[in-house]
């Protein structure tokens, strides 16, 4: 063979070969990722070609559907019952718009499509069963939920309730909330509803509970007082504390002040707690320093992420100065926090101070129901010891009993709890936000606690406070828990 042909030769061996490995690539590399493309409509098509499955709560009870469309190229779209309701747990799917939470995070079990269920795909072949999607099995509790979504009302907020001692998610509402049902489909009036519900000013769609963080106001004097407790501050709850007043913020000329006058002078950790003393709490959070104060929140699940296994914005107690750790000590400054952050704060305390993972998928289910995937309650951490936590649930206790927790009281029910009013606004401008963070203890065991924030703007802000607006919604909710257990 002469030269110019041995050239053309290996040149065509090349292309040859550089064509093989792009097909091998694009087969067994690329698959997956080219099969999932949103621009893939093949894979939007077989998605929708039959019935999604569902979202379950009260370990039974479906609230969300597939109902047959009447055109276009996708056959089935999603529906919910209630859906304000169970939005803010569920998320939405549409056939426009894409999915969030978990339709979004379990979509392989709902379209049937996880490797969980090869083995009932394969069964399918052979038995004829068309293609049917699984289920997903919640934590939650709907008679809790909706105790907490018509508490609520027609405020902007969110609630979010925990089993202590598992972790289970039993609630999680936010307000304003929206239908996903107005925008499953792909058609004009879908589109509409979509643009007309991102457009909306309050946000129907961001989960409030996992989402948005808040100042948490006097509800963080529970993790300043573990602080305390477990650094060896002090140890006796009903002793003096060293608290001055008034009490100068360090490096300033300003004192700290408390509502109303109250007496706060070297009170007792209990009755510091009860009165809800700034000056007390204050001074803990400048004794103890800024990196102790962090070590402590971070012990509660401060400064990370959480995933139940939907993503929830990390709280923050931040690295600061002097002065602006002191503030952050009683929940103001840079402090920030989810409602599902100060309800994992509340459960930590009930649960003798281990803290579990949050979690709200108990099971997945094949489209026969099998079940697939269990989860176990995991232990995220210790915030505090099981002495102090008892102490620390002594304290909680007083407050619900005679201090400014009183409307969250059940009877024959043990409560503890704490208010929160936190500033908002640049120089405390704008309305106040209404915190209670509680748990409710029975004869066997805790079995709920709860978060509830009220951004209440409509409210005359003489009006705004933990016990008046948040406490009663809180109490609404473990009542809902508590009555499911008889």
């Amino acid at each position: 063979m002469n030269k110019p042909l041995r050239r053309i030769a290996i040149f065509c061996g090349v292309l040859i070969f550089a064509l093989l490995a792009r097909t091998n690539y694009l087969q067994y590399v690329k698959a997956d990722e080219l099969n999932t493309r949103d621009e893939n409509r093949r894979v939007r098509i077989e998605r929708y070609a039959h019935e999604r499955g569902n979202i379950i709560v009260d370990g039974g009870k479906a609230v969300t559907a597939s109902k047959e469309t009447k055109s276009g190229d996708f056959k089935y779209k999603r529906v919910w019952q209630d859906g304000p309701l169970w939005a803010p747990v569920t998320g939405y799917s549409s056939q426009a718009f894409g999915a969030t939470q978990l339709e979004s995070i379990e979509d392989g079990i709902l379209t049937g499509n996880d490797d969980q269920l090869f083995f009932n795909r394969t069964m399918s072949m052979f038995t004829g069963e068309k293609k049917q999607g699984g289920n997903v099995v919640t934590t939650l509790n709907s008679a809790a939920q909706k105790a907490a979504f018509n508490g609520l009302g027609d405020k902007k907020g969110a609630v979010a309730a925990l089993d202590p001692e598992t972790g289970a998610i039993l609630a999680l509402a936010s307000t304003p909330s929206y239908d996903p049902s107005t925008f499953a489909g792909n058609t004009d009036d879908d589109t509409k509803a979509w643009q007309k519900l991102t457009k909306d000013k309050d946000k129907p769609t961001l989960n409030r509970a996992l989402r948005e963080t808040y100042p948490p106001g006097s509800t963080f004097k529970v993790v300043t007082a573990a602080a305390a407790l477990e650094n060896g501050l002090y140890d006796d709850i009903d002793g003096k504390t060293d608290s001055p007043l008034p009490y100068q913020l360090p490096q300033s000329t300003q004192p700290l002040p408390n509502e109303n006058n109250i007496p706060c002078e070297n009170v007792s950790l209990k009755e510091a707690l009860r009165m809800s003393c700034n000056t007390v709490f204050g001074k803990i959070s400048d004794d103890l320093g800024n990196q102790k104060m962090i070590d402590e929140a971070n012990k509660f699940g401060f400064n990370k992420e959480v995933f139940t296994p939907v993503r929830a914005s990390a709280s923050v107690y931040p690295k600061d100065n002097r002065p602006q750790n002191v503030m952050a000590g009683i929940g103001q400054a840079s402090n920030r926090a989810t409602p599902l952050q100060m309800a994992m704060v509340a459960s930590a305390v009930a649960n003798d101070g281990k803290l579990m993972q949050p979690y709200m998928v108990a099971e997945r289910q094949a489209p026969n129901l099998d079940v697939v995937y269990t989860h176990e309650k995991e232990q995220l951490s210790q915030p505090l010891s099981g002495e102090n936590a008892q102490k620390l649930q002594q304290m909680m206790e007083t407050v619900v009993e005679s201090g400014t927790g009183k409307t969250a009281k059940i009877p024959n029910v043990t409560v503890g709890g704490k208010t929160g009013t936190a500033q908002h606004g640049l120089g405390n401008s704008e309305n106040p936000y209404a915190w209670f963070i509680s748990y409710a203890k029975t004869d066997s065991g805790s079995p709920v606690a709860v978060a509830v924030v009220v951004e209440d703007s409509k409210a005359n802000r003489d009006d705004i406070s933990g016990g008046g607006l948040a406490a009663p919604i809180a109490k609404k909710v473990m009542e809902a828990v508590i009555d499911g257990k008889k």
